[in-house]
């Protein structure tokens, strides 16, 4: 695989410099954020772009921050009122980001990830390929060469990298690379999911564009999944315990705001199907384990 050349003269990348606004949310989890920070910090510098950071401390209480501020004192640290989780961390990012500058590309970094060396590289070698597109980095489990994410298919299947640019129809937000032109057209994350689905939304509002989605050729990173099912689902948990964990802001499939994405995007109907299969499977949660 061949990679971009790095050109640095006294630090400073050269004549033609793009430039990339980095953006991430984080919370509590110092050291894993730290990983993150390193490896992207290893995968560059990049010949011929030059990175702003945009991270947001959602309400840390580890000193998250202090050790960013002392390890990487250019990282522009926003803090936030700890109720923002993910994608409202993220807009917030984005939000601060376009105001700075106009960037010619975004890139969404989840800070649970560590990157390969070349998966910089090879991101922006794919927005060269595919321009006017979303490139995606798949990440893989730590164990073992199987995605845990990255790009999905229209079936719902994990898109595994084949060494092959292959298209997507939706993504998850780890390492995902958004043009200028792209967030001209389809805009923000939206803010009316709190911490998951915005990713996925934001995917199928660019596919209503017309804009294409990619994954890279070649796996970016590691990002173990969670292997068991989501806590709500777990039969040994009380009632009201499942209720009260598929109703927070950190629940994968929060009824009203899973309601608000699959009625935007599949219809009425479905969205009240799954509404009431997942309260179905609340009550009975063996159903999901079938």
């Amino acid at each position: 695989m061949q990679l971009i050349n790095r050109n640095l003269v006294n630090g400073y990348i050269m004549s033609g410099i793009r430039k990339v606004a980095v953006l991430l949310t984080c919370h509590n989890r110092r050291e894993k954020t730290l990983k993150c920070l390193t490896s992207f910090f290893d995968a560059i510098p990049v010949g011929g772009y030059h990175f702003d950071f945009f991270l947001v401390d959602d309400g840390s209480t580890d000193g998250t921050s202090d050790v960013i501020k002392n390890h990487f004192p250019e990282i522009n640290i926003i803090t936030g009122t700890g109720n923002l989780f993910w994608n409202r961390g993220m807009h917030l990012a984005w939000n601060k980001a376009s105001q700075h500058y106009e960037y010619d590309y975004y890139l969404w970094l989840n800070d649970d990830v560590q990157l390969f060396h070349f998966a910089i590289s090879e991101l922006l070698q794919t927005a060269q390929v595919k321009p006017n597109s979303i490139i995606s980095g798949t990440m893989r489990a730590k164990a073992q060469k199987i995605p845990t994410y990255g790009g999905w298919g229209r079936n719902g299947i994990r898109i595994v990298p084949n060494g092959h640019i292959q298209s997507c129809h939706y993504f998850g937000g780890n390492l995902v690379l958004i043009p200028k032109n792209v967030f001209e057209v389809v805009g923000n994350l939206d803010p009316i999911f709190p911490h998951a689905i915005g990713d996925f939304d934001y995917a199928l509002r660019a596919f209503k564009q017309n804009i294409d989605r990619y994954i890279c050729p070649n796996y970016s990173g590691i990002c173990d999944r969670n292997p068991t099912p989501p806590k709500w689902c777990l039969p040994e948990l009380p009632l009201l315990d499942r209720l009260k964990i598929l109703y927070s802001p950190l629940g994968n499939s929060h009824p009203i705001y899973f309601f608000r994405f699959e009625f935007r995007h599949y219809g009425i109907f479905t969205a009240v199907k799954h509404f009431c299969s997942i309260h179905l499977r609340l009550i009975y949660p063996k159903l999901w384990m079938k």
